[in-house]
């Protein structure tokens, strides 16, 4: 366990290009252990209250397959097994000691209707219109390319089926946007290294958030893609968007 300041530079590289993913992989990999408690401190129990709420806008169907891409250890798919417990969920992940934590989560339930598949986002290893319903907490801002993110999980999505993404974004309101600033570039860094041993990943998370498309830039994507009836809200001030598309029916 290291509390070494982050090399910001080589950060900054790394949120570009082909460096990104090996980057974001290493980094998961390394913070699996503490990922769930670090989550729960930084949003102050918040986080597992957004998950319910990207759940509840899905509309999942009855017995529907669902992907939850970027699983990590499975809450959001198990926030899924809860509204709608016909559902079986396959969790997916490049970052292997994430969902080795969800197993153990998962037996300590006893619950096997969650299945984990070691999977790239940005190249899965799915037929096409495999998924009724197609869910992620946290994983556009980590992906090199956020279109052809959204149109991998596009292809694997059924015809008449939804996406949800559910991400950290910029508040606009003055005052707050630098107070949200100062809280997770400074503050949250600090508990990383405290809790996890890892301020550089925590370091890495309002850059990549500094980075990624606001809200309206994002439904764009989503509408180049092709999907239809697209829509978000804003959660906590505007610093939590879950945006919902639907793939057109045949």
């Amino acid at each position: 366990m290291s509390n070494q300041a982050p090399d910001l530079d080589a950060m900054r590289r790394a949120l570009h290009g082909e460096q990104k993913a090996s980057y974001v992989n290493r980094m998961f990999s390394r913070i699996a252990a503490r990922y769930d408690l670090m989550n729960r401190l930084m949003t102050m129990g918040r986080d597992q209250a957004w998950r319910r709420q990207a759940v509840a806008m899905a509309d999942i169907p009855p017995n529907a397959l669902v992907l939850d891409l970027a699983t990590g250890t499975g809450d959001l798919g198990l926030a899924v097994l809860e509204q709608r417990p016909s559902a079986r969920v396959i969790g997916a992940d490049f970052a292997l000691p994430m969902m080795l934590v969800g197993q153990q989560k998962l037996a300590r339930r006893n619950e096997k209707r969650l299945q984990f598949v070691a999977a790239d986002a940005l190249q899965m290893p799915f037929p096409d219109n495999t998924f009724d319903t197609v869910l992620s907490a946290f994983l556009m801002r980590n992906v090199e390319d956020v279109t052809r993110g959204f149109a991998e999980q596009y292809r694997v999505l059924k015809p008449g089926g939804r996406v949800v993404c559910l991400e950290i974004t910029m508040p606009q309101t003055p005052g707050f946007r630098q107070a949200f600033e100062w809280y997770f570039g400074r503050l949250v860094p600090i508990i990383g290294g405290l809790v996890a041993g890892a301020p550089d990943a925590y370091t890495y998370l309002p850059e990549s958030v500094r980075r990624f498309p606001p809200p309206e830039a994002l439904a764009n994507i989503l509408r180049s893609i092709g999907f239809e009836k697209v829509h978000y809200k804003r959660l906590m001030l505007g610093t939590i968007a879950i945006h919902v598309g639907q793939k057109p029916s045949e």
